[in-house]
């Protein structure tokens, strides 16, 4: 009988994986409505990976109306089960008030609890609690701490985030080298403010040598992001005939 039942597990565990790839698929197609229906079936068969991709299905309003009450629940009931992404995206909700009461305090914690799992989005919203004293004491090393532990590991926000910190000397020395050094790995894996400061560097001469050339190719990498500020300085330094 033990046997029956271990074998009877395996196979459900096998079926719910298998909802769970059928919605994954689903949703890289574009399918949110299937991508919906098959996460719903593994979360409801205790698949919490997918309890947390459900909590984002209703936060972004992909295959369902949008709802955070919603996507909250099944966050939190990820969280609960190991699944450490929801703890991250519910702390964003407590830290918006989306779907539940604003409460920083709760924000830091589940960003506390998806960092300690290896979640890096955690940990870089957990530099930025700590930046901004919200949820917990302000604290820029700690911030740091964070900032650089999520950069290491693939979250250029905060790549950028600690080029800003070396830049105006906020709990660490000021270093416009390392600065620099930062701005530009953020740069170059897409974040736009990044390539912002990295060409104001250039322009200054400021961790590098001055260069206008290298600042206009900066701003126009900002630009091409969506920044509209590189665009115009991209436009007036051409002008010029740089």
């Amino acid at each position: 009988m033990k046997k029956v039942i271990v074998l009877l597990s395996f196979v459900c565990a096998v079926l719910v994986a298998d909802e769970f790839e059928i919605a994954d698929k689903a949703y890289k197609a574009g399918d949110y409505q299937k991508a919906f229906k098959h996460t719903k079936i593994a979360c409801d068969n205790g698949n919490y990976k997918g309890c947390g991709f459900l909590g984002a299905l209703y936060d972004d309003g992909q295959g369902v109306e949008q709802n955070y009450t919603e996507a909250s629940k099944y966050y939190k009931l990820a969280c609960e089960n190991k699944a450490y992404q929801g703890c991250n995206y519910l702390g964003f909700l407590y830290d918006s008030g989306q779907g539940v009461e604003q409460n920083y305090t709760e924000a830091f914690k589940y960003y506390k609890l998806a960092c300690d799992n290896g979640e890096y989005k955690g940990c870089h919203n957990l530099g930025v609690s700590y930046e901004n004293g919200q949820g917990t004491t302000r604290s820029y090393k700690k911030a740091i701490r964070y900032f650089k532990t999520a950069c290491d590991n693939g979250e250029y926000r905060s790549c950028h985030n600690l080029g800003v910190l070396y830049y105006s000397g906020q709990g660490i020395r000021q270093s416009y080298t390392e600065a620099f050094k930062y701005y530009k790995l953020a740069c170059e894996n897409e974040v736009y403010q990044a390539c912002y400061n990295l060409a104001m560097l250039c322009a200054n001469g400021q961790g590098t040598k001055q260069s206008y050339s290298m600042a206009k190719e900066y701003y126009g990498k900002a630009c091409d992001l969506g920044a509209q500020e590189g665009c115009d300085v991209f436009a007036d330094l051409n002008q010029k005939g740089y």
